[in-house]
């Protein structure tokens, strides 16, 4: 009991942004080969359909020595569609299968449940029609806002710097130090504002699991709790993108050695000189980093969730309670229960919403 205690004690205190990515990084560790098959169907049929694609761009297109022909182009242009539709969809299916393992990991915290694939795809497969339009409308929010926040912050950037050029033309060091300073606020304050965006629809997938809710109603109930969770998410998104990285390079520098001694010419953009195997081998490494990395961002999700409702709704508390106590009684429809359960007693909440507006309360009713 002493083990399940301290897990369940694992998640449900306030954590900082270290805190958050030290407890990630324990969970990955301890449930690493379940994480790893959680993680896995998405990425590989994502890659299966990836290499697929390239073997028919191959057979599609007759590529030649001349770089700038119009073959060449079309191959290029017809990878480069199929791997941007393809992340897409490899993205909305990791948003899914976080959802299914979020009530999978509230259980674990709650009554000590392991954490397994069966249950967490059975919990997709109860809200798989949800998940599917939730994960989709988070990925082409952000995605565009992403782009918009990126050309934005570029546009300002470049003239800021322009403007800071003109101004101290008169002494060239001055105008490095001041655009290199200028650049890197700019580029702050573009990372900060796209947080800012993704961090209200972060816990979407864990709402609907968790709490039972529909999917506008999940949107609304994620803005509500994302309150100061920017920094932390930003840290958990950066290190995950510098780990994802450190293990693309630990993979890619021998592909690359390898290539190399094999008269590979891995800078040219002659495709007659990069051979089918080289560029597989280059997409299977990517996938590879993807499974191995992403239980780690779903971990943290999971553990942001449930410290946002221990920061601003004692779910500390309720979980505590429910654990002691078990779930609330159900009362009649006619009546609106002030009190709900710290974990939905289905992954479809069926009950009518409370006509009260309780924002400023917890899911206990407590103030």
């Amino acid at each position: 009991m002493a083990a399940i205690d301290n897990d369940q004690n694992l998640g449900i205190r306030a954590l900082g942004a270290g805190d958050l990515i030290d407890r990630a990084v324990r969970f990955y560790r301890k449930f690493f080969a379940t994480f790893i098959l959680i993680a896995s169907p998405p990425v590989i049929v994502g890659t299966l359909v990836s290499v697929g694609w390239t073997l028919v761009g191959r057979q599609i297109f007759q590529l030649g020595a001349d770089r700038y022909s119009a073959e060449n182009t079309f191959y290029y242009i017809f990878l480069w569609f199929g791997s941007v539709v393809i992340w897409l969809a490899e993205t909305i299916a990791t948003l899914v299968v976080m959802g299914g393992a979020s009530r999978n990991f509230v259980r674990h915290l709650l009554f000590g449940e392991a954490i397994t694939f069966r249950e967490t795809y059975a919990n997709v497969w109860k809200r798989l029609g949800g998940l599917v339009v939730a994960s989709s409308l988070i990925t082409v929010i952000l995605g565009t806002l992403g782009i918009a926040i990126f050309y934005f912050g570029m546009t300002v950037g470049v003239l800021l710097i322009l403007l800071i050029i003109y101004i101290f033309s008169f002494l060239p060091a001055l105008a490095f130090i001041v655009s290199v300073i200028v650049g890197i606020a700019v580029a702050g304050g573009a990372i900060w504002l796209f947080f800012l965006a993704a961090s209200r629809v972060a816990y979407v997938p864990q709402v609907m699991l968790v709490e039972g809710q529909g999917v506008f109603p999940a949107i609304g109930r994620s803005a509500s709790l994302a309150s100061g969770n920017v920094k932390r998410l930003a840290a958990l998104f950066l290190f995950t993108t510098v780990a994802a990285y450190s293990a693309l390079a630990l993979l890619y520098v021998p592909l690359a050695w390898y290539a190399s001694a094999n008269g590979v010419q891995l800078m040219s953009f002659d495709a007659d000189l990069v051979p089918a195997w080289y560029e597989i081998a280059y997409n299977l490494i990517w996938q590879i980093s993807f499974i191995l990395l992403s239980p780690v961002w779903m971990a943290g999700l999971c553990l942001l969730y449930v410290d946002e409702r221990v920061r601003g709704e004692g779910y500390d508390i309720e979980l505590m309670a429910a654990r002691r106590l078990g779930e609330i009684p159900t009362v009649p429809t006619t009546y609106v229960n002030p009190l709900q359960p710290a974990l939905s007693a289905t992954a479809v909440n069926t009950e009518p919403a409370p006509v009260a507006n309780r924002s400023n309360i917890t899911t206990l009713g407590l103030k």
